[in-house]
């Protein structure tokens, strides 16, 4: 990382999305305030419309181009949601996007992919594979390649959710979002300890295939077997020759934990039942690692970023089979 970003960044990236993104609801949870005796925040950044967070990164991006790089487009690899919210923005910006994904994306997000306005190219088994071919085309093509996690105007888009949060809540002890490339974990780390330096900043990631953990442990970026998960969103790599995000998330997480299936299936039906929310595995892995991991939230303001809810019917059917519920039974 040659430079630094700053709190200054993140306030320049919301000027730019201002027009392409919302600012979005951060409500009180009455059911899981009572649960853990704290004040529990939820930021529902599910409700962008492209329904997840990486528009405000994706849009930021698009918009840090310059002339020419718009007029030969870009590309990148996805678990989804960042090439949907890619795809979004080029749209609406004229720019022509190229999304790689692997075979491991669920058919929601692929036909949501397709229907997007993108060039659509599945490659590979795993994210790292598909993003192999993003690279390939970059240099074949003469394509920007923009980065989900590892690029400096994304990470200061998706930032910006950290900086509304505080600006409600600017007392708040601890934050909770999933982790994967650690492009959230590094924006919203960057503003809230900006703004409030004792706030905990806490990342979260399934059980396997966390390869931002995994590396974190290690010292260095470490290339890890991407595993199916209800949290599909968290999965992939963080890059071998990561600039941003690895040393990003080292500086401003105090802590990660790693949450089951099984954990990740009861969250989902907890929002479900007592937020009146159907969302993605990604977007519960917070309340999973309280749960699992029995923290002690007792007294706290306590924020969880709800990052998407572009979740299947056969993602959400498997998630009840897991919590050992019938598909729409009792909720």
């Amino acid at each position: 990382m040659n430079e630094q970003l700053t709190l200054q960044d993140i306030y320049r990236a919301r000027q730019r999305i201002a027009g392409l993104t919302l600012r979005t609801p951060l409500v009180r949870s009455e059911s899981l305030s009572r649960r853990w005796n704290c004040e529990a925040w939820l930021k529902l950044d599910c409700l962008q419309p492209t329904g997840a967070f990486k528009l405000r990164g994706a849009v930021n991006a698009l918009l840090g181009l310059d002339a020419a790089q718009r007029r030969r487009g870009v590309v990148t690899m996805s678990t989804g949601n960042f090439g949907r919210a890619l795809a979004y923005a080029g749209q609406h910006l004229g720019i022509p996007v190229k999304v790689c994904i692997s075979r491991l994306v669920p058919q929601n997000k692929v036909e949501a992919l397709r229907q997007s306005g993108a060039e659509l190219v599945i490659h590979g088994e795993a994210q790292d594979e598909a993003d192999v071919e993003a690279r390939r085309l970059r240099d074949e093509q003469g394509l920007a390649y923009v980065s989900p996690f590892d690029d400096p105007l994304v990470i200061a888009g998706q930032g910006t959710c950290g900086l509304e949060i505080m600006e409600e809540q600017p007392d708040i002890d601890m934050l909770f979002a999933g982790l994967s490339g650690g492009g959230l974990i590094a924006g919203i780390g960057l503003a809230v300890k900006s703004i409030n330096p004792r706030a905990e900043v806490i990342g979260v990631s399934m059980n396997q295939g966390a390869a931002m953990l995994e590396s974190l442990a290690a010292g260095h970026p470490l290339q890890v077997p991407e595993v199916a998960s209800l949290a599909d969103s968290l999965g992939g790599g963080i890059g071998l020759d990561n600039a941003w995000s690895f040393a990003m998330t080292q500086r401003y997480m105090d802590r990660g934990y790693k949450v089951d299936e099984a954990q990740i299936a009861r969250a989902m039906l907890h929002f479900l039942r007592e937020e009146k929310l159907l969302v993605e595995g990604a977007a519960a892995v917070g309340v999973a690692a309280v749960e699992q991991h029995q923290l002690d939230l007792s007294g706290r303001r306590v924020a969880f970023v709800v990052s998407g809810q572009n979740l299947s019917t056969a993602t959400f059917a498997e998630a009840c089979r897991l919590a050992g519920e019938r598909p729409y039974e009792n909720l």
